[in-house]
């Protein structure tokens, strides 16, 4: 992995740094305050069922931005971004099966790929350490764990398959402050789907996640889980379109907006 210290909280700034590969490292905590995004991209003919795949579930993906078939430029939420190269490290899904995980994707890149930015709860992060709820992969400098679930999601044309979780280990005092700090923001998964009792999920050994790094828990601290913006990585390897580009898990895409832009009161 290429890492570069990070001095400035510019979004823009930041991005540039993962276009020249200086940057390549889980995005929780660059840029504090800025909204990211979650990736999916696929040709246009399967676009339309994706699009209603995600307003059937908006709990695991709300959508910040659609692109135009090729478009490759962030405009409304990222000006003079390039899709292609600004997120640390992307996955390439080819009938379901992970067949790449590269630093760019112009070598992939065709004109009928549509680009989905689904929002991400590292978006909410701030607004919880901001409310005096540590969060464990901040300090240990690792990614967030994340699992499949058994709860399905609905159907949309070809697209289906299992919700993932994001997971984090809140102390047991501050689990109903989590709960309302993150309700201020639907559009970025808002607040948990579960809390506690992970293997009512369908989570038998949550010392192993499916994506990410494991969480340390102390005693005093419980699991909380919000829906996750992963969940389209696993409906790719059920549903098989051929293929799907999407961000590598905890490698996100960094925008100009800010958090409170998608708060609500």
């Amino acid at each position: 992995m290429t890492t570069e210290t990070v001095s400035s909280n510019s979004a823009s700034e930041i991005r540039g740094l993962i276009r020249k590969n200086n940057l390549i490292r889980p995005t929780a905590g660059l840029a504090p305050s800025h909204v990211q995004a979650n990736l999916a991209i696929l040709p246009r003919e399967y676009a339309f069922d994706f699009l209603l795949f995600c307003q059937r579930n908006p709990k695991p993906c709300p959508i910040i931005e659609v692109l135009e078939p090729g478009e490759v430029e962030v405009k409304t939420t990222a000006p003079n971004s390039d899709i292609r190269t600004d997120i640390p490290l992307y996955r390439i899904y080819e009938h379901g099966v992970l067949t790449d995980e590269v630093t760019d994707i112009n070598k992939y890149w065709k004109n009928d790929l549509v680009t989905f930015l689904l929002g991400c709860s590292f978006s909410f992060e701030t607004a919880l350490m901001n409310a005096g709820i540590p969060l464990s992969h901040y300090d240990n400098g690792t990614n967030v764990s994340m699992f499949k679930t058994n709860i399905e999601t609905i159907p949309a044309g070809r697209f289906s398959g299992p919700l993932v979780v994001s997971m984090r280990a809140i102390p047991k005092d501050k689990v109903v402050k989590s709960v309302q700090v993150t309700s201020r923001f639907p559009s970025v998964h808002g607040s948990p789907i579960h809390i506690g009792s992970p293997e009512e999920l369908g989570i038998h050994d949550i010392s192993k996640p499916d994506f990410g790094d494991p969480t340390d828990f102390n005693n005093n601290e419980t699991p909380v889980f919000w829906a996750c913006g992963v969940t389209p990585q696993a409906v790719a390897m059920e549903s098989k379109p051929p293929i799907m580009i999407t961000h590598s898990p905890g490698h996100m895409f960094i925008t100009d907006m800010k958090d409170e832009d998608y708060s609500v009161l």
